[in-house]
């Protein structure tokens, strides 16, 4: 990062702390947190590993599958030749009309394993739609931009249903039948209470980070939403975890899906994992100021606990010179896309967030994660650090603990 304007007594070029060696006392302390998991920080201290990415060799081509000529002539302008794992074993699955369990990380183009045999089925089938649910706005707005970059040309219609946005935007959207419904779980039930959404026709659905829908609180929500859907429709389940309450879920209501496992590894194995002490909030401030100021620093996520913390911690950090946005719940959609776009673009270096942004949010060039507060749960650890140490590179998470 260049051109700081600071105040605090940082050292300019510390080497962050994944270098030197975590600062515990003997007796170290779990502290509770709010969901009942005792949390030991020893936990987030982890030397990485140099992993070097073995390279999936395809059984096919994008040529090779079935799709229509249109879906195959947007893949080819976008550089699509060989699919992923997880899209070389789905894809063809999914056109045949097969259910299917993905076990996959973030990242590794599930996507596109799922849009391509939906949208392949709906220029087919005209009279019929497709739903998916994601946890997340961000991660929604990304199904949606995917899909219609694969749909480019076609008269294939889609309507975002989030919150954050006007609902009689979205009913006059639905008005008009889209094939392609694309959402979060909370919003589409509530479309679905008044009447304004009608699954009838819908003999696709989707549910992406079904893990992290559930641990937001939503598995209510998706059972009453999968209750009102067609009893003959395909099912496209996506996991990076597959816990007891998943696995009653699929058994509910999927149709025997074939399981399609390429999940790697809990967590990124070349993400240098460490925990520095703080006595006081001001040196813990101190301690964050002088990690971001480090020459090994480049694009950094930061996440707090509170939507609150997160502004606060904006400010501050740009008070000090820092280019930094916040993003969070109770920021309004525009405002979560414009801050997300600066980051991706690198407008920004420094993104504070709740745990919002720690799924569905593919951003390249993240050197490192501080959890500025401590997580409150292990799942929520390893959501947040796999932001960090993708394709291949280093990356670094720390992990500020008050003693």
């Amino acid at each position: 990062m260049q051109n700081r304007r600071y105040s605090a007594g940082g050292r300019a070029g510390r080497r962050p702390a994944s270098h030197g060696k975590p600062r515990f006392k003997s007796n170290n302390r779990s502290s509770k947190r709010g969901r009942g998991q005792d949390i030991d920080p020893s936990r987030f201290v982890k030397a990485a590993k140099s992993v070097e990415e073995v390279k999936y060799e395809p059984t096919h081509s994008f040529d090779d599958f079935a799709l229509a000529d249109v879906l195959k002539k947007n893949l080819a302008e976008r550089g699509y030749v060989h699919p992923t794992q997880i899209q070389d074993h789905s894809i063809p699955i999914g056109l045949e009309g097969g259910d299917i369990v993905g076990v996959a990380d973030t990242g590794t183009g599930k996507t596109a394993a799922f849009l391509l045999p939906i949208l392949n089925h709906l220029l087919r089938n005209t009279k019929e739609q497709a739903l998916i649910l994601a946890p997340t706005r961000e991660l929604a707005l990304q199904i949606q931009e995917e899909s219609r970059l694969f749909a480019k040309g076609t008269a294939l219609k889609d309507v975002l249903i989030i919150g954050g946005v006007p609902i009689h935007k979205q009913m006059r959207k639905l008005d008009k039948r889209p094939a392609l419904i694309i959402g979060t779980p909370g919003r589409i039930k509530d479309h679905i209470e008044r009447k304004t959404l009608k699954l009838e026709n819908t003999t696709k659905v989707v549910l992406d980070e079904v893990d992290r829908m559930l641990d937001m609180g939503f598995v209510n929500d998706i059972r009453s939403i999968l209750s009102k859907l067609p009893d003959h429709k395909q099912s496209f389940f996506f996991s990076a975890t597959i816990t007891p309450t998943i696995q009653d879920l699929i058994k509910g209501f999927g149709d025997s899906p074939k399981t399609i496992m390429t999940k790697t590894a809990e967590t990124s194995e070349n993400v240098e994992q460490t925990v520095e002490f703080y006595t006081d909030k001001g040196q813990k401030l101190t301690l964050l100021h002088d990690l971001l100021i480090s020459d090994a620093v480049s694009k950094t996520i930061v996440f707090t606990e509170t939507k609150f913390g997160a502004d606060r911690l904006a400010k501050s950090l740009t008070e000090r010179g820092f280019k930094a946005d916040a993003i969070h719940g109770n920021k309004s959609q525009g405002k979560r896309q414009r801050a997300l776009k600066k980051f991706r673009d690198s407008d920004i270096e420094v993104l504070v967030a709740t745990d919002v942004a720690a799924r569905g949010i593919d951003v390249t060039g993240i050197s490192h994660i501080v959890n500025y507060e401590v997580p409150q749960t292990y799942a929520d650890y390893t959501h947040r650090i796999g932001r960090a140490g993708r394709a291949g590179n280093m990356g670094y998470a720390v992990t500020l603990v008050q003693k």
